[in-house]
């Protein structure tokens, strides 16, 4: 039985990789050896990048939420918990979107989450 050599599948393996290094600089993109590792960081990378957009967000959303909430005369934590405590279920993105584009809505809101804490 006739041997059969392995070039195509190491050559599809190999532009594979160096289809995901594609713009990279230097070697990087150019050289299989270096790609492949340049290539496993960056995927991990990117793995952890997306848990970290969903945590700046956040950050962004809360940050946004207590700039409008002293604004009108409360702090972010009193102003939480007034409105829970005023069982008004509406997320920090929400909230954080009213802050920026619907001002009266918010301080209507802030007004809620006062007269519950008081």
């Amino acid at each position: 039985m006739a041997r059969i050599k392995g070039g195509l599948n190491a050559k599809k393996k190999h532009n594979r990789v160096l289809k995901l290094a594609k713009g990279y600089r230097g070697a990087r993109s150019k050289q299989y050896r270096v790609a492949k590792q340049s290539v496993m960081r960056a995927l991990t990378s990117s793995f952890a990048g997306r848990r970290q957009t969903k945590r700046q967000f956040r950050q962004l959303w809360i940050a946004r939420i207590n700039a409008a909430a002293r604004m009108n005369g409360l702090s972010y934590s009193n102003f939480m918990h007034g409105l829970k405590l005023a069982d008004v279920n509406l997320n920090r993105k929400v909230l954080a979107d009213m802050a920026v584009n619907d001002a009266e809505g918010f301080a209507s809101l802030a007004e809620v989450a006062k007269s519950k804490l008081a």
